[in-house]
């Protein structure tokens, strides 16, 4: 079977592409009056705006709701990346080296200059519900370590999409030069192929739009889990194990009684993976959305890992709360006047969950 992108002879046709960058600029507006929080209600409109930072031993991820980060672990894999180069294949994340190696990614090589700055969209990988996409960002003056923020905001043929986290990591290569990779956690049902918008904003208010027909790679088993437990109120159900050449992906729902996100242990669930040698898989964890339901707040997300070679026959997976263990947080009112918020999480007790067993198709 063919694993490298198909072209997309017939999707997208030029005149969606035209409504689709209206869609992005229409979406841009509705971006702009969110509320934005890593650890609170799903996002909805309003004049206020919250971010929350929050920081864990056990992992050092965000968890975002609706939202996505700065992430320092995607910088990390940036480093030492040549300017002149695939960004996937020099970062040092196994699975986009061997997606960029085999021909998975889509390069797209295109670049929009404003202000001096020109923000290049290298190439774009598209697999299980997860899009990570590597940029070049050359710039003719210094710009500032977090001019770009959390990455781009993004559109699915036009359209914000109900619930998505993701992270963003920058390498600066000089101070006029830095290539980043952002990733993009959808939680709903996406399409095999589709239109995806980006906006990027600058710290000076600059605004750089893409839009790009995307399609997903071939080759994706899915095994059915169905795994449940109930842990000191925390209910979990993992859904769904899915394995490509690019990784691993443990689809899971959590949730728990109560309204106050922060003081909430269903959001915070990591997965460890090993082997039927105990040999460990990495995991480069993942975004979480969540939402709240009359008394219950309900979280949905797919974590990722590391791809697995073929000899592995079986997977151990242990799911484990990585409570945060500092944060807090900055809230902007209509006014954009600020207000500290304080961390209120240091009061969430850990739990234990019992490991279950998955077998891998041969």
């Amino acid at each position: 079977m063919k694993k490298s992108h198909d072209p997309l002879d017939e999707f997208p046709k030029e005149e969606v592409r035209s409504a689709i960058q209206a869609g992005i600029v229409q979406a841009e507006g509705q971006i702009n009056n969110k509320i934005i929080k890593t650890r609170g209600n799903q996002m909805n409109s309003g004049k206020r705006k919250i971010l929350y930072a929050v920081s864990s031993v056990a992992a050092a991820v965000g968890i975002l709701i609706g939202s996505s980060y700065y992430s320092p672990a995607l910088a990390s894999s940036l480093s030492q990346i040549p300017i002149i180069g695939s960004v996937f294949g020099n970062s040092n994340l196994i699975g986009l080296q061997q997606a960029q190696k085999q021909g998975l990614t889509s390069t797209i090589g295109e670049t929009q200059t404003i202000d001096g700055i020109s923000v290049t969209l290298d190439e774009i990988l598209y697999d299980q519900n997860n899009i990570t996409i590597g940029y070049i960002i050359e710039s003719e003056k210094e710009l500032g370590e977090h001019y770009f923020g959390a990455g781009a905001d993004f559109t699915i043929n036009g359209e914000l999409p109900n619930g998505s986290s993701g992270g963003y990591g920058e390498d600066i290569q000089s101070p006029t030069t830095r290539t980043a990779i952002q990733d993009i956690t959808v939680s709903e049902d996406m399409p095999n192929a589709f239109e995806l918008g980006l906006i990027l904003h600058g710290e000076n208010r600059e605004t750089w739009y893409f839009s790009i027909p995307i399609k997903q790679i071939t080759d994706i088993s899915k095994v059915p889990i169905q795994h449940t437990a109930n842990v000191d109120g925390i209910n979990l159900t993992v859904t769904e194990l899915s394995l490509s050449e690019t990784g691993v992906s443990v689809s899971y729902e959590s949730s728990e009684e109560g309204t106050d996100f922060e003081q909430s242990r269903a959001g915070d669930i990591e997965f460890q993976m090993v082997d039927q040698d105990g040999n460990e898989i990495m995991s480069h964890s993942g975004g979480i959305t969540g939402k709240k339901l009359k008394n219950k707040l309900v979280f949905k997300s797919n974590k990722q890992f590391d791809p697995i070679d073929s000899n592995v026959t079986e997977l151990t997976i242990t799911p484990y709360l990585a409570l945060p263990t500092g944060g807090g947080g900055v809230e902007f009112d209509e006014n954009d006047e600020t207000r500290e918020l304080e961390f209120r999480g240091d009061s969430l007790q850990p739990v234990e969950f019992e490991s279950f067993k998955v077998k891998i198709p041969q």
